[in-house]
């Protein structure tokens, strides 16, 4: 079957498997740096929960020690409860003050399903590309002054953005995301371009000609989130460097 233009666009590319290489082995928690009290390894996988003695104050992560990824192909599935909050955080940096925090690009991903697929960039720009919107992200008009990025953020979305094309409606993509069952995330990270897939669907495009804000290589981690108790687990985690 020979799929349209947009079509294609819009399902996961086949990329080889023998590309890419594991960053979890199943066994132990060696590779990542985290808080033990809330990441741990349960049959086979990357297990984050806050359980109602352990309510987090902030966010925070376990994060990749094996360098700092620029170009590259990610994936992994997960799985989430419904009252959950997590993410795949990449090209970030650690947040001062604040022991396993990062800041950056960010693959949301929630129990509720209204986030899962959208870009956000934690604790920097915020949201980027809402799940459905392929966008073009550009740097604020006043980026030397004190305070101007905080500033050009309006109900927790970057405002110096532009929608440049509709990947599909939100509530229908939606319909592609299983619930607190198992799905694959597929990122596609390279230059300024950084495509989100779940469950083979693009789920959001960001185009970043931010040249004030953006990073082109930091940390990778996945997250736990301030919020009611949660659990998250993530399972056969793989990177392909491009």
């Amino acid at each position: 079957m020979t799929l349209s233009v947009d079509e294609a666009e819009n399902t996961d590319p086949d990329s080889a498997k023998a590309d890419f290489v594991s960053i979890f082995n199943g066994e132990n928690l060696e590779g990542w740096e985290g808080d033990p009290t809330y990441w741990r390894v349960e049959n086979g996988c990357l297990v984050g929960e806050v359980t109602p003695s352990t309510l987090l104050k902030s966010n925070t992560f376990i994060i990749w020690k094996g360098g700092e990824p620029g170009d590259f192909e990610l994936k992994t599935e997960f799985r989430i409860t419904e009252s959950g909050n997590s993410g795949i955080n990449y090209r970030s940096d650690r947040l001062e003050g604040v022991p396993f925090a990062l800041t950056g690009y960010q693959a949301d991903i929630d129990g509720k399903n209204r986030y899962t697929g959208q870009n956000y960039e934690e604790k920097k720009r915020t949201t980027l590309a809402y799940r459905g919107e392929k966008a073009v992200i550009t740097s604020q008009g006043n980026p030397n002054e004190e305070g101007s990025l905080r500033a050009n953020v309006q109900k927790n979305c970057w405002q110096s953005r532009k929608v440049v094309k509709s990947l599909g409606e939100s509530e229908a993509l939606k319909a592609n995301i299983k619930s607190e069952d198992w799905n694959e995330c597929h990122l596609i990270i390279k230059g300024n371009k950084l495509k989100h897939y779940v469950n083979g669907i693009l789920m959001s495009e960001v185009i970043d000609k931010d040249a004030i804000n953006r990073k082109l290589s930091g940390l990778l981690g996945v997250q736990v989130h301030v919020g009611p108790p949660m659990k998250v687990e993530y399972r056969n985690i793989r990177l392909k460097k491009l």
